[in-house]
């Protein structure tokens, strides 16, 4: 039975995480694992291209030889092993599994928060903690989004929670309470 790619990032990710927690080097390897996904950004369709069984093997082999170029020890060995089990074409949501794992690691939670209007920087600021603090996390990040539909308040999204303090669902849960 074959994985679906968000088993596979999951399971590499974690993987590569727990061997890097084992040889203390969850921050360089997070760092090369940046400069990878960096790389993945510039040549997308890198992925396809190296698991495609259109292309020669050893015209695969010279490519991912360049991409090893760049890295050593561990990533580069796991990258060997991506290759080897014809995942590269997973990568990105691999590195997407290692860096959540090392934001949790580090305390630091990612989400976004949805407003109508935008924040000062003082004001999200607040948010932020705010939100840290209820979900237990040191720092928390949040992407800031702009939604007029929402009418006011806002609706926080993160660690698969939803906060929504927004007046429009405060309205629909209302108009839902008075039968309209």
């Amino acid at each position: 039975m074959k994985l679906d790619k968000f088993t596979v990032g999951k399971r590499y990710g974690k993987a590569l995480f727990e061997l890097a927690m084992e040889e203390q080097r969850l921050t360089e390897v997070y760092q090369e694992l940046m400069t990878l996904r960096q790389i993945y950004q510039e040549i997308p369709t890198f992925g396809q291209i190296v698991t495609d069984n259109r292309l020669d093997l050893h015209e695969k082999r010279q490519l991912v030889n360049q991409l090893l170029k760049g890295f050593e020890g561990l990533v580069r060995n796991f990258l060997e092993i991506v290759y080897e089990y014809d995942r590269m074409d997973d990568l990105l949501l691999i590195i997407d599994e290692y860096e959540r794992r090392y934001d949790e690691y580090q305390g630091l939670v990612l989400g976004t928060i949805t407003t109508a209007v935008a924040l000062s920087a003082e004001q999200k600021s607040k948010i932020e903690k705010q939100i840290a603090d209820k979900l237990g996390y040191k720092q928390a990040q949040l992407k800031e989004t702009i939604d007029p539909t929402i009418l006011g308040g806002v609706i926080v999204e993160a660690n698969h929670q939803v906060i929504d303090g927004s007046i429009k669902s405060q309205l629909d849960y209302l108009r839902q309470k008075i039968g309209r």
